[in-house]
């Protein structure tokens, strides 16, 4: 207490003038030293594989910058003894984490999840059985944002980061559309080229490709074979335009043998039977077109 009493007294009978000055000076040199530090951790976090892009290492480095400097300030310009200042203010200190608990559990948590990688802006993931899904937007002091498909943010408190079940989902610039194919088996790897073909056209007018469509199959049914278009985007936010866009360009050549046999109908033109051999089609005499 004697401490803390010594500190107001300094601060009374201080030359306020100077005082002042020398206050603005280092402030404004910390400020620029927070600014450049900040800029050059943003390029780090960009470039680094080490640590992910989260805001919450920024504010850190803020803060730990403006401390330096208040006591820079409280030493220099009004010569307080800054151990001695902290001494005082212990039995303070621990008073105010207590009122703080929930705030420092949040900022504990946040850099669990952040050094530990188990959440990092970018993840698609879901919050326990039944929570919220969404991409990480960014991983703050105090919560990690959530922005589900339908654009609203939601806000997680850190602490529930560590102790809740996070499920990661795959990510949202990977797509997968389920296909059935229904043509016959001499043409399906054929038909399954031209769908990746249609496939690439289409997509590269939406969204720059990061990895080329490929049709890859799973099983036959009754319907047809089954299987799946997957491919990878670079921009995730046009993942609807770009599953849009393939399925139109991809549907003539799914059910391409029923296409022909509709055109034939109408044409009187040669048709393909289910093993893809040319069958005549016979007009209303009975006669069979060659």
């Amino acid at each position: 207490m004697p401490n803390l009493l010594d500190i107001f007294d300094k601060f009374i009978h201080a030359d306020w003038f100077n005082t002042m000055l020398g206050v603005v000076i280092i402030c404004a040199i910390t400020f620029v030293v927070a600014r450049i530090t900040v800029a050059f951790m943003r390029r780090v976090l960009n470039k680094t594989s080490l640590l992910p892009s989260s805001s919450i290492f920024i504010n850190l480095v803020r803060i730990v910058v403006w401390v330096i400097g208040i006591c820079c300030v409280l030493s220099m310009c009004f010569n307080v003894n800054i151990s001695a200042m902290i001494t005082g203010l212990g039995v303070v200190g621990i008073a105010v984490s207590l009122g703080f608990q929930d705030t420092l559990s949040n900022l504990i948590g946040g850099l669990t999840v952040s050094v530990s990688r188990t959440v990092e802006p970018g993840d698609n993931i879901r919050m326990g059985p039944s929570g919220v899904t969404g991409v990480v937007q960014d991983v703050t002091w105090r919560y990690t944002s959530i922005k589900d498909s339908s654009g609203t943010i939601t806000n997680i408190p850190n602490s529930l980061m560590t102790s809740t079940a996070v499920c990661k989902l795959s990510p949202l610039n990977e797509i997968s559309i389920p296909l059935v194919v229904t043509t016959n088996s001499e043409r399906l790897t054929a038909t399954a080229h031209h769908i990746e073909d249609a496939a690439e056209k289409a997509i590269a007018r939406v969204s720059k490709l990061k990895k080329r469509p490929s049709v890859s199959f799973s099983s036959i049914s009754d319907y047809g074979f089954k299987g799946s278009l997957s491919f990878t985007i670079a921009e995730a936010s046009k993942a609807s335009s770009a599953t849009d866009a393939a399925i139109r360009a991809v549907a003539p050549y799914v059910h391409n043998h029923l296409i022909e046999e509709a055109m034939g109908d109408l044409t009187g033109q040669k048709l393909t039977d289910a093993t893809g051999s040319l069958v005549p089609v016979k007009d209303e005499e009975g006669a069979s077109s060659n």
